[in-house]
């Protein structure tokens, strides 16, 4: 049952867009890649990186003579970077960075199938792309993950102690939270950012919708209230799931909040450096993929540091979004509405009752065998008791 409920969570979780929104070409004369239907900029690359897990991922990076950090960003789980493309330009321009963005395999021209571990994978081959290609260094990379791509960014960030900072766009507590108010991890829940934020000690701000109908706004506040170095966060009244960028105050926070990393001296650069660099990501346990079936025991059920309370509705005024006046509307991601879909919610409900049923039902066996085990001690004592009675009235 396991496998089969890991396998659903994913498909909860991945809706790369069908068919892809641009196309890859390679220019025969230069032998330079570009994105179908973008006519090519002297300032952004077209790449195919190789992934330690046999996948190649397409990825673009955009390059600003301004930047003193470069930013990775981690797409959502309905998009790919065709239609994110006019977005990375405008960030890397307002904000001052250079910016890679790449495709989870299985995304856009990626080859693979998308997973949570082949992400992880992804997002490794991308930064180690930034450090021996672009010579970036960890100290000034800032890691973005927005929506699902809170999970690989949280992953990658918990292992890197050197990064300059992480931003959180609308992230998720885990994937299984999305759906299902659990109030515990399960070992087939797929990126577990509520078990993995307070490993993250570089600075971390976190941006959510008041009003988000995907991802419920306290899955933000709480990541916040366990991040180690809180930055002040941005809660967008009225903002909805894929629309914050639409805001005026999303770009002035994000602004400041760049401004202010690279102004403070970082206290991490005193931390031991790695001696073989990105390899040592390979050494993470969450690397690990049980067998179908079974259960990999330091995941089994466990009490979390989940205390969610169920959602209270906003009283704050919904502003109606605002269009973009200098780039075509953004991406309405509809398909983010599969996540609401009630014959598959009510599936994993049942996988879950089941287990819960399960858990109980083992406990009242061991509560049984304990008192069983008790009943024939006191039993045992009582004969020995009489035995010793016996030899007395014998003497």
């Amino acid at each position: 049952m396991g496998g089969v409920t890991s396998s659903m969570a994913a498909k909860f979780a991945f809706f790369p867009p069908n068919p892809p929104s641009y196309k890859l070409v390679k220019d025969e004369a230069t032998g330079i890649s570009v994105l179908d239907p973008f006519p090519h900029r002297e300032n952004v690359d077209v790449l195919r990186i190789p992934t330690r897990r046999g996948n190649e991922i397409v990825a673009v990076y955009v390059r600003n003579p301004m930047a003193t950090s470069t930013l990775l960003y981690s797409h959502g789980n309905a998009a790919d970077i065709g239609q994110m493309y006019e977005l990375f330009i405008e960030l890397s321009i307002h904000l001052r960075v250079n910016l890679m963005g790449y495709d989870y395999s299985g995304y856009g021209q990626s080859s693979g199938k998308p997973s949570e571990h082949n992400t992880y994978a992804d997002i490794e081959a991308a930064y180690k792309c930034l450090e021996e290609s672009y010579g970036a260094k960890q100290e000034n990379i800032i890691l973005y993950g927005q929506s699902v791509g809170s999970g690989p960014t949280v992953d990658l960030a918990s292992r890197l102690p050197r990064l300059r900072a992480v931003v959180l766009h609308s992230p998720i507590l885990s994937g299984l939270r999305v759906m299902y108010p659990v109030k515990r991890t399960y070992w087939f829940d797929i990126y577990k950012n509520i078990d993995k934020i307070s490993m993250v000690k570089s600075p971390v701000l976190i941006i959510h919708g008041t009003n988000d109908d995907v991802v419920n706004c306290s899955h933000g506040k709480q990541l916040w209230e366990l991040c180690q170095e809180k930055y002040e966060p941005l809660w967008v009244k009225g903002g909805n799931h894929c629309d914050l960028e639409l805001y005026p105050e999303y770009i002035r926070h994000v602004k400041k909040f760049i401004s202010t990393v690279e102004k403070t001296p970082s206290r991490r650069n005193g931390s031991r450096r790695s001696t073989d660099g990105i390899e040592q990501l390979r050494q993470s346990a969450d690397h690990y993929e049980p067998p179908r079936g079974s259960m990999d025991q330091r995941d089994k059920p466990r009490r979390s540091t989940d205390t969610r309370e169920k959602p209270r509705k906003s009283t704050d005024t919904r502003e109606k979004p605002r269009k973009s006046t200098d780039r075509p509307p953004r991406l309405k991601f509809h398909e983010y509405t599969k996540f609401n879909s009630i014959d598959k919610l009510e599936k994993l409900k049942v996988s879950l009752d089941r287990m819960e049923r399960m858990e109980r039902s083992r406990r009242s066996v061991e509560y049984h065998d304990k008192s069983s085990r008790s009943n024939d001690q006191q039993l045992e004592k009582g004969r020995k008791s009489v035995d010793w009675l016996d030899r007395i009235r014998a003497d």
